[in-house]
């Protein structure tokens, strides 16, 4: 590991060296992510037996369809959003949008796969989209859904001739690999979330109230070209103490909290979290700030600390590496304890989603992280975290694309206001 100074900023940066660099274009070509994201995910339905998908969930209706959806995650609980229908033996899918406006839609859809809005939380509205898979769907089918509303499940036999199985397989498995062209969205989304936070972190003063960040946040990355907020911006001040924090019922830290109107005060210190989409493609921007002063050296040493828990998990990171690999090397590199929180993971995949599979360290356990080996052209957030009693921690995010020789970053942030070590 190294350091360097950007001449955009004139900050440091840890330069972190993988092995290969892949050829991004700086603007995607959408025809052929769309071209290219049929024929995958085609390709895992053969593979699962799936002869259509229905798809409710905004990410996964967003990856099939190509379009954006300003929702995003507030338009889980929305009784009007997308519904993607993919048949198996049909090179385009069928989109039920509720309006064109604000979705940046740029499918090139025919316009027979073209149809308005469904209303699934209703029992009228599954009624009516019976009748259309009636026409669509061939009897005796095998349907894969990735969400049931109510309404759905009480429609049994009505809406589905026999029960549908987990769209997860099919769909988890042709998002695993990223395009080129979807790396290219991914890095615009971060470059617009890195601009954004830099304008925010150097007004930041104390006495600013955390609503009023994300509120500059979200009118700037709209500004400089993001089409979807994906979730309520974090500025999370971190408690010094086990005794001035809030704790969830299992004792760990609690985040994210929800953003308030608390004026932050000199000190304190900021865990950030954010995310947009570029046309449906997330990122994940985290990072520690400490508001009005610099930070004091056992801050610093945490910093370190989650410096060489990156660079130890970085080593081992590519094509052929598993989950396991890399939550061992962090937890070596932290002295034997896993550096992440036990509900949250050492790190995700992301897509249209800001946290999809794989995602490492969680709750499905040591050989599910062994067996889940990483492909080429799978996109992982690493975000480890180093918190003591005594002082407010750190955490920070960073993007990389998993190469057949090592990794490639998509994310270029500084680490201000702490020192990066020059050198090894």
């Amino acid at each position: 590991m190294t350091a360097t100074t950007s001449a955009r900023s004139g900050v440091t940066r840890i330069a972190r060296t993988g092995h290969t660099w892949l050829d991004i274009p700086e603007k995607p070509d959408f025809a052929r992510l769309r071209r290219e994201v049929g024929v995958r995910l085609h390709a895992a339905m053969a593979d699962q037996g799936v002869d259509a998908l229905v798809l409710l969930g905004n990410g996964n209706v967003m990856y099939a369809t190509g379009i954006s959806w300003p929702l995003a995650d507030a338009g889980l609980s929305h009784v009007e959003r997308p519904v993607a229908v993919v048949l198996a033996d049909d090179e385009h899918p069928h989109l039920f949008l509720p309006f064109r406006e604000g979705s940046a839609m740029e499918s090139d859809l025919p316009d027979d796969h073209l149809h308005g809005p469904v209303y699934l939380e209703f029992d009228e509205g599954v009624a009516e989209f019976a009748k259309t898979l009636t026409q669509l769907i061939p009897a005796g089918a095998t349907v894969a859904t990735d969400e049931l509303t109510g309404a759905m499940r009480r429609a049994g036999s009505a809406l589905f001739s026999s029960a549908p199985v987990d769209a997860a397989p099919a769909v988890g498995a042709a998002k695993l690999v990223k395009t080129i062209d979807q790396v290219a969205c991914v890095r615009r989304a971060c470059q617009i979330t890195e601009q954004a936070v830099a304008e925010i972190q150097k007004s930041l003063a104390p006495g600013e109230r955390q609503i009023d960040l994300s509120a500059e946040f979200v009118r700037r990355t709209f500004e400089l070209g993001a089409t979807t907020n994906m979730f309520d911006s974090i500025w999370q001040v971190m408690p010094s103490s086990r005794a001035e924090g809030t704790w969830t019922t299992t004792g760990d830290l609690a985040l994210p909290l929800l953003t308030t109107e608390r004026e932050i005060q000199q000190g304190d210190v900021l865990w950030t979290d954010v995310s947009i989409a570029y046309h449906g493609y997330c990122s994940d921007h985290g990072r520690t700030w400490i508001v009005g002063q610099d930070p004091t050296p056992t801050q610093q040493k945490q910093f370190d600390k989650w410096s060489e828990i990156v660079d130890a998990v970085l080593a081992v990171t590519k094509a052929g590496a598993t989950c396991g690999d890399l939550g061992r090397a962090a937890t070596a590199a932290a002295g034997g304890e896993k550096p992440w929180l036990p509900h949250f993971y050492l790190g995700h995949g992301i897509g249209t989603g800001a946290a999809e599979m794989p995602m490492i360290g969680t709750d499905l356990g040591q050989t599910w992280d062994d067996n889940f080996v990483f492909p080429a052209g799978m996109l992982l957030v690493l975000e480890p975290l180093v918190w003591e009693d005594g002082t407010g921690g750190y955490r920070g995010e960073e993007i990389v694309v998993v190469t057949e020789g090592g990794w490639m970053p998509l994310t270029d942030y500084p680490y201000d206001p702490y020192e990066v070590p020059r050198g090894n």
